[in-house]
Formats: C-alpha cells, sequence, structure tokens
C-alpha cells in the first residue's frame, strides 16, 4: 500500500533540550484519510507536523512524502506545493494588506498569470463561503474569518493533503461548526491537531494519541 505520508521510527530532539521530543514515531496516512492527532501539550503533535513539510528534520528515522523521502530544502518545496500546512495562529500565514492579496500570492509565486490567480481566489472564497471578501483589510478581519482565510491561502495551491494545527483554536460555536461542515466537503486528506473532542469526532476517520513522543494504539470512527 501507499502512504502520502509514512514515518519510519521518527525521532526529534531540540539541539538545546536534553529531553527529545519525539521518541519512535511510526505513522501513517492514506489517501481520503482524516487522521487526528489527539494528546496533551508537550507530547509532539505540533513537532510531528512541522516535520512533515520540512520546517524541521528528524533527528533520526525516515519520513516518505508521497512515495519519495526528502532531504533537500527542494525536495521539501515539493513536499509543500502536495501539502497545505494551516499554522496555529493565522498571523502566522496571514501578511498581506488584502484577502485577495493573501490568497493570490501562492499561485503568483509558482507562475500562475493575474487572470488565473484572480480565478483562483474567486473559487477558492467561493468555496468558503467568503465570496465578498476579496478586498476585505485582512488584519480587520475576526480570529474565525482569518482562520478560514489562513485556510484559503492553502486550498488555492490545491494540495491533495491538509495539514491542520489547532484549527478551532479560539473560535465560538457557530464558526466550530460551520469550519467542520466545510472541512467534511472537502476531498483532501488530512492531518489534524486539535484538543477539541467534539471537533474530532465529527471530522476523523481514524484517530491517534500521542504521549510524551510516542504514538499509542489507535482509533477507528465508528
Amino acid at each position: 500500500m501507499s502512504f502520502h505520508f509514512d514515518l519510519q521510527d521518527v525521532h526529534f530532539a531540540y539541539p538545546d533540550s536534553h529531553a527529545p521530543v519525539l521518541c519512535g514515531v511510526n505513522l501513517q496516512l492514506s489517501a481520503g484519510e482524516r487522521l487526528c492527532l489527539n494528546g496533551p501539550n508537550g507530547s509532539g503533535k505540533s513537532t510531528l507536523l512541522q516535520l512533515l513539510v520540512g520546517l524541521r528534520r528528524p533527528t533520526r528515522g525516515t519520513i516518505s512524502a508521497f512515495g519519495m523521502t526528502p532531504s533537500t530544502e527542494a525536495d521539501f518545496r515539493a513536499v509543500r506545493c502536495r501539502a497545505g500546512y494551516v499554522f496555529q495562529d493565522p498571523d502566522d500565514q496571514l501578511f498581506s494588506p488584502t484577502v485577495r492579496e493573501d490568497v493570490a500570492f501562492g499561485p503568483l509565486n509558482i507562475g500562475k498569470s493575474q487572470q488565473e490567480a484572480e480565478a483562483i481566489v474567486a473559487r477558492v472564497l467561493d468555496q468558503l463561503g467568503l465570496s465578498g471578501f476579496e478586498n476585505r483589510i485582512t488584519y480587520k478581519l475576526s480570529g474565525g474569518e482569518r482562520r478560514l482565510v489562513s485556510l484559503a491561502t492553502v486550498l488555492a495551491m490545491d494540495p491533495e493533503v491538509l495539514i491542520l494545527d489547532e484549527p478551532t483554536n479560539a473560535l465560538d460555536e457557530h464558526t466550530t461548526e460551520r469550519l467542520t461542515q466545510i472541512l467534511l466537503s472537502l476531498p483532501h486528506s488530512m492531518i489534524i491537531v486539535s484538543h477539541d473532542p467534539v471537533f474530532r469526532q465529527a471530522v476523523r476517520t481514524r484517530e491517534v494519541f500521542m504521549q510524551a513522543g510516542r504514538v499509542v494504539p489507535e482509533r477507528t470512527a465508528a
């Protein structure tokens, strides 16, 4: 069986720390899965997400992505084109004055024409129920709106996998339900870190629990 991601005996420790963050993680993501990672703070969940797209590199073990084992920054740039990372804090993702510019940035950066980028912006914002937001000032958006725009910037790159770090953090109940329905409507495979049990139960097809840098036995959604 081929996997979008296949982690084998992955270890990670920060250079200035004696205690490892990850201690021999084995984990796979198959096509069509929405895999939720659960576990206490400090168990290595967010670090694991960063390793998947090369924001950090394992100290031991192998990470295969889309059938290859990336090792160089060029390799990981190719991975990031196929696996879109939505940061926990939208302010780490959004940097342009307007929604249109933020969502168009990625497509323009990979060589799309202005006309093509505008079409992508319109399509993705419509998909997320954000039509009419094109000229909105990004920093003036609500927290929930910024989170949806962050997702839009990733969807604009047409990835195969979505990697989401605490996507419901600080969202109210209505916006969380809206995000849940959006994610369920998407065809993408997903890896989602979340402390929200109701959200996880709604979106997951599979869940793993992390403790002290290790993955413990998995649960399959009913």
